[in-house]
């Protein structure tokens, strides 16, 4: 059987020479621009900078007001406290007069005002803080869902009307009403497990009334 024919290399080369060859792409030419400085003030807010410290702030000469709960001398307070529920009621005022007391507020400086339920509060705490006998208003109540929507109508008409109250009169209100599913969850926030949400309130009524009295009156 014969060979085939053997192709030489020149001829082989020759038809290499024959085929195109591709035109090479050149690498697009790095285009630089001229960087920009940030704004000054961008620059200081730019990052974890944005947030300042405390003693940040009161080194760059910033104030800040904050109530105390030491300075209390000669404040005056009004206590509002609902008789419904009356069994935790009871248990939140003693935590707030034990509070006011605990913190050298006298006596004589403290007028509890007793109303028949948590709806009568929120106006009641407005008469005393338009009166402009008092320096903060603790509002106390206890509100517990039972099997009506009356729950629902109570709670957000003292949270409101709490509010609202403050925000006429001028003078803090603070609200200290219970809305609780039922009766263990509201004991144990009245001196229970959860501490006594009467107490925490009076605290609060503190530090606002030496806030407004202090620095903002």
């Amino acid at each position: 059987m014969a060979a085939p024919p053997a192709t030489s290399s020149a001829a082989a080369n020759s038809s290499c020479a024959r085929l195109p060859s591709a035109p090479l792409r050149r690498a697009p030419a790095a285009v630089s621009f001229p960087a920009r400085s940030r704004p000054a003030g961008l620059a200081a807010h730019a990052g974890p900078s944005r947030r300042l410290d405390v003693s940040a702030a009161a080194a760059s000469g910033h104030q800040k007001l904050m109530g105390s709960l030491t300075s209390n001398e000669g404040l005056r307070f009004g206590v509002v406290v609902a008789r419904f529920n009356e069994v935790v009621t009871n248990l939140l005022l003693q935590g707030a007069l034990e509070t006011f007391e605990r913190y050298s507020v006298k006596a004589e400086n403290i007028t509890v005002v007793s109303v028949p339920g948590s709806f009568e509060v929120p106006i009641t705490a407005q008469k005393l803080g338009k009166s402009g006998k008092f320096d903060a208003i603790l509002c106390i109540g206890a509100v517990i869902r039972g099997d009506t929507t009356h729950y629902d109508a109570v709670a957000n008409s003292a949270a409101s009307g709490v509010l609202n109250a403050g925000l006429s009169a001028g003078t803090p209100c603070i609200f200290g009403v219970l809305t609780c599913e039922d009766m263990d969850q509201a004991l144990n926030r009245a001196g229970g497990k959860a501490g006594n949400k009467g107490a925490e309130a009076a605290l609060t009524a503190i530090e606002m009334a030496s806030l407004f009295r202090h620095h903002l009156g």
